[in-house]
């Protein structure tokens, strides 16, 4: 089988689960590692059996390097993919794509005239639980959708984060941390956004952080951490989204329901890979379980990686592509920019629905 070989820059918090499902999935050969700390990047290197940890500089100087996985905070990921990109690399980089959409766009330019592709995380979306969400949509069987809603409520990551400053800067919050999973998700199922009404309020302007190695400091928070707002759909479609890291007595509320002209759906939590899928149709008393179509249920970070090492083997589209990052950021920001605009957001960017994952690959 052919593969990509690839190279991780970034060797914090989230990368543990890349290096462990890299070296079990299709297409793709984890060959070197990075970080601004060489000494993190050769814990990784040891831990995996990486044979290469290196300088960023040296990464991106390796030529056997192919792809790079940009596992940097959100503030370096635009510096990050733009050096892969002009070292002729293909980058995927994780969530949020950058922090601002001129940044986003910058990537996305330089990836077309080099002839590269861009990728981004979440790809969570291409678990069982939200492909087969997508199946009982595309079968009729709620009929046409009608609305949803959605809501990530909970009390912020110091309580349990080593290092959770960056959440609370410019580019986190609970939108550009937790909204892409949401809103990629409900493009995926529903389509493209058309416009978003937002509102948006910093309630906490200093936190503590309460989890080892920093419990005790604080943090001056820069960005909303409690949103609220609506979107409407190409198709149509209308949903409510709250995101909050403010709400400390926790939530009942479900991650997302989709209403449908026949039913209604209970969609699992979009920062998994599998969850149970609930159907209540017209008329029926009582939600009923969906069996899962797609075989993703684990913790399967990465898998956008391996489908976007095979769509550079073969020529195809990829699904968590870098249009698609595009769209979901500039929907991040139309929240905040409604809020202090106090009118709607009109969105200037559009995408096209990711494919249904096959059902018959796993990519493992």
């Amino acid at each position: 089988m052919n593969t990509i070989k690839v190279g991780i820059i970034g060797c914090g918090n989230i990368s543990t689960i890349y290096f462990k499902n890299c070296h079990t999935l299709n297409h793709i050969e984890l060959v070197a590692c990075a970080d601004l700390s060489l000494e993190r990047a050769q814990a990784q290197a040891n831990k995996f059996g990486i044979e290469k940890a290196y300088t960023v500089d040296e990464i991106l100087n390796d030529p056997s390097v192919e792809l790079i996985i940009n596992l940097t905070i959100p503030k370096a990921h635009a510096d990050v993919c733009l050096k892969a990109l002009d070292a002729g690399k293909h980058v995927y980089t994780e969530k949020p794509f950058t922090v601002t959409t001129a940044e986003a766009n910058a990537i996305l330019q330089k990836a077309k005239e080099k002839g590269l592709l861009v990728g981004s995380a979440p790809d969570t979306f291409l678990g069982a639980g939200i492909q087969t969400a997508i199946q009982v949509i595309e079968r009729g069987e709620i009929g046409t959708p009608i609305g949803a809603s959605a809501f990530m409520i909970g009390r912020g990551h110091e309580h349990w984060h080593p290092d959770p400053a960056f959440y609370y800067d410019e580019g986190g919050g609970p939108m550009f941390d937790m909204g892409p999973y949401y809103l990629t998700a409900l493009t995926a199922l529903l389509g493209p956004m058309k416009k978003i009404a937002g509102s948006a309020r910093i309630s906490y302007p200093v936190r503590t952080i309460l989890s080892e190695p920093k419990a005790g400091e604080k943090v001056t928070v820069m960005t909303p951490t409690h949103l609220s707002g609506v979107i409407d759909f190409a198709n149509g479609a209308i949903a409510t989204l709250t995101t909050s890291f403010d709400a400390f007595g926790g939530s009942t509320l479900p991650p997302i329901e989709i209403y449908g002209s026949e039913g209604t759906m209970l969609v699992p939590d979009p920062n998994t890979f599998g969850g149970v899928v609930k159907v209540r149709k017209r008329d029926e008393q009582d939600f009923k379980e969906i069996s899962h179509t797609h075989q993703l249920v684990e913790n399967s970070r990465g898998i956008g990686v391996a489908d976007m090492a095979n769509a550079i083997l073969t020529s195809q589209p990829h699904r968590a592509s870098g249009e698609l990052a595009y769209h979901v950021l500039e929907a991040m920001h139309g929240f905040h920019i409604s809020s202090e605009s106090e009118t709607h957001y009109k969105m200037k960017s559009t995408c096209k629905k990711p494919k249904p994952f096959p059902q018959d690959v796993t990519f493992f």
